[in-house]
């Protein structure tokens, strides 16, 4: 039936968002009779719908990455992987403008037009608008955790950083601190999304899920880490005016769900 929509179910990934934006334009049923959307965002089934799950096929995944990245250029295509990124409530938007049914419609748009990364500037255009909130969503929490993110020495040597972002950041944090601390051997942990980021001096890094992670192994902290954690706390206590003390003020300049990752400020 011509009238069908069809609904693509992908992961939620950019992997698997872009596997179903490969079987979308693979399917040929047409642009206006196929929505994305993501597992945990698929909700009841609906008469005239007919639904198909996607796996993720990194092969797939990888021609329309490379097929973006030419079309819409590398800031372009940073824009999309954000908004890919983003997390989303099940109850934030219909399934219409999902994270996964907005940035393929984004595409779709860009690629008609052949516009490229110009598309993105159309906010007035909703599914580019709905991109636009989500990068910057991503863009955002990641901007703060590059000033709030903190490493610690471990026995071993090894610098080690746990972060509970919303949004799944891990990859932005990793690029730039490869660059920060190329020499260095280290690691950034997502307890959030239960992923890291393995850094080797002088290389790449490597991601990896961690369902499980040793808490043990992650507070064995050096000598001189113990030392400059109890220097920083007696710093940051002594400096402190009481009759000043402003809650709002600080939860202002670090959200409180950053606390936990900060020595001073840790429950």
């Amino acid at each position: 039936m011509q009238n069908l929509t069809h609904i693509l179910i992908c992961e939620n990934s950019i992997d698997g968002i872009l596997s179903g934006i490969y079987r979308a334009y693979e399917s040929r049923y047409g642009h206006s009779h196929i929505q994305l959307t993501t597992a945990d965002r698929l909700g009841t089934y609906e008469l005239f719908c007919e639904y198909e799950e996607v796996s993720v096929d990194f092969q797939k995944a990888g021609k329309v990455s490379r097929t973006l990245q030419k079309e819409f250029g590398q800031e372009g295509f940073r824009t999309l992987c954000e908004a890919m990124s983003a997390w989303e409530s099940p109850r934030d938007q219909t399934r219409e403008m999902s994270k996964a049914n907005a940035v393929y419609k984004t595409v779709a748009l860009g690629l008609a037009r052949k516009e490229g990364a110009r598309v993105l500037n159309y906010l007035s255009e909703p599914y580019v608008n709905r991109v636009f909130q989500l990068s910057r969503s991503t863009y955002y929490e990641s901007h703060h955790l590059l000033g709030f993110l903190r490493f610690a020495e471990l026995e071993n040597g090894l610098l080690f950083a746990q972060i509970h972002p919303k949004n799944y950041v891990l990859p932005l944090l990793a690029d730039h601190f490869c660059d920060r601390l190329p020499q260095e051997n280290f690691i950034i942990y997502d307890d959030s999304h239960k992923t890291a980021a393995f850094h080797k001096a002088g290389s790449s890094y490597l991601l990896a899920d961690i369902p499980e992670a040793d808490q043990a192994f992650m507070e064995r902290y050096s000598a001189k880490e113990k030392e400059y954690r109890a220097l920083w706390l007696e710093f940051f206590h002594s400096i402190a005016i009481d009759a000043r003390k402003n809650p709002s003020l600080q939860s202002s300049n670090i959200p409180k769900r950053f606390w936990k990752d900060t020595v001073e400020l840790k429950p």
